[in-house]
């Protein structure tokens, strides 16, 4: 049996499990599982591959989607561009295990954003600058979208911090998008802090979170009149979009000649 799975901490929001189960049931997939392997620390990683000599596979999720790159051997073009990575390919064909990196959350992003678009030219609003900021920022380069980034801190590349966001700054963002885990299950309670009474009916809010399907900063914006999408169809695309990337590389590897 092969084993997939998910690396991050915490995972209890994790809806990934049932939809990898649920995919290999409709699928007749019977040689392959999917699990959660929650670290506490990135430097677990090593003992994790050790002990489970079965994993060929994993996802990657907050917070080690940037942290985990020193520890792979290779990046896809697009992970290296992103500077993020969410799946990861396990060889242990070779005499010598090797990690391979790839970054799925970008054309998933691209293919659920491009179903909410306007017509007309949009300016958008990145809340977060961690690993799925990345692919965000990375996804809306490729496709000419002028963006600003709100952090917590001023740093490189931030545009604002939540403290000096303004309705005005509001206004001329119609697409803003939560990359923060603000919001997530179990804390359902916590939110961006936003002007939200700046929010309109112009307005499109994706939030990249699917657990809660409506989490607070949606139920602000809903109120608001805003167009608001959840995060629950880029997971499905971007697992999708992991499961090729995975049979393609192991189908590779086992049709590589070994010494």
């Amino acid at each position: 049996m092969k084993i997939l799975g998910l690396i991050g901490y915490p995972l209890t929001h994790s809806y990934s499990p049932a939809y990898f189960s649920k995919k290999f049931a409709n699928e007749g997939i019977d040689n392959f599982t999917y699990q959660l392997f929650p670290l506490r620390s990135i430097e677990e990683l090593p003992e994790l591959l050790e002990k489970e000599p079965h994993l060929i596979g994993f996802n990657v999720t907050i917070p080690y989607k940037s942290a985990i790159i020193p520890y792979l051997h290779t990046l896809s073009e697009e992970a290296r561009k992103i500077g993020a990575v969410n799946t990861v390919f396990v060889n242990r064909e070779k005499l010598s295990l090797h990690l391979m990196g790839h970054n799925t959350d970008a054309p998933a992003f691209e293919y659920t954003l491009k179903e909410i678009l306007p017509s007309t030219a949009i300016k958008a609003l990145i809340l977060g600058s961690g690993g799925v900021a990345r692919a965000v920022i990375y996804t809306l380069t490729q496709m000419g979208i002028d963006y600003d980034i709100v952090s917590r801190n001023k740093a490189n590349g931030i545009t604002h911090t939540y403290e000096t966001l303004t309705q005005q700054i509001i206004a001329e963002h119609q697409l803003i998008i939560n990359c923060t885990p603000l919001g997530m299950y179990p804390e359902t309670h916590k939110c961006p802090f936003l002007p939200y009474n700046a929010l309109t009916h112009n307005h499109i809010v994706y939030d990249l979170i699917y657990n809660p399907q409506e989490t607070l900063l949606l139920k602000k914006a809903r109120a608001q009149g805003a167009f608001c999408k959840n995060g629950l169809d880029m997971l499905h695309r971007q697992a999708d979009l992991a499961w090729k990337f995975w049979q393609k590389a192991l189908n590779n590897s086992e049709n590589m000649p070994h010494p």
